[in-house]
C-alpha cells in the first residue's frame, strides 16, 4: 500500500481544528465569562479575553484551510498551554471519572499544534509557499 503523508496531514488538519472550533463557537454564543474570571484571578487585563478567539476560532480556521499552518499550529498550541496553566493546572496529576487523564484532550490539542508547526499544511492546502507554512 502506498503511503500518503499529505492525506494524513489533511485528515488531522480537518479533525483536530474542527473540534477546537466548537469551543470557540460556544464562546461566541455563550460568552467568555469564565475566561474573564480567570484573567481577574491572575490580575491580568480583561481585554486579553479576546485572545481566546485567536486560539479557538482564528487558528483552527487557518489550519482547516491550510493557510499559514505552522503559525496557526503555534497559536493553537499556545492557547492550549494557557488553558492548562490557567484553568487546569490543579488537574495535572488527576484522573477523570472513567480512569483517563483529566487533561488528555487539552494535551492532545497542544501536541497536535506543535505537530502542525513541524509538519506544515501538507500538499492539500491553500498556501504552501510561505516561511510559516
Amino acid at each position: 500500500m502506498k503511503r500518503n503523508k499529505n492525506v494524513a496531514i489533511l485528515l488531522f488538519r480537518v479533525s483536530i481544528p474542527f473540534t477546537m472550533l466548537i469551543y470557540g463557537i460556544d464562546k461566541i454564543t455563550n460568552g467568555t465569562g469564565f475566561i474573564g474570571s480567570l484573567l481577574d484571578a491572575y490580575n491580568l487585563p480583561s481585554f486579553l479575553v479576546y485572545g481566546v478567539f485567536i486560539g479557538e476560532i482564528v487558528a483552527p480556521l487557518m489550519l482547516l484551510l491550510g493557510y499559514r499552518s505552522r503559525l496557526a499550529g503555534l497559536l493553537f498550541a499556545f492557547n492550549c498551554l494557557l488553558a492548562i496553566l490557567m484553568a487546569q493546572i490543579q488537574h495535572i496529576f488527576t484522573l477523570n471519572q472513567y480512569g483517563g487523564w483529566t487533561l488528555d484532550l487539552l494535551f492532545i490539542y497542544l501536541v497536535a499544534g506543535v505537530a502542525f508547526y513541524f509538519s506544515g499544511a501538507g500538499k492539500h492546502a491553500i498556501s504552501t509557499s510561505h516561511a510559516w507554512d
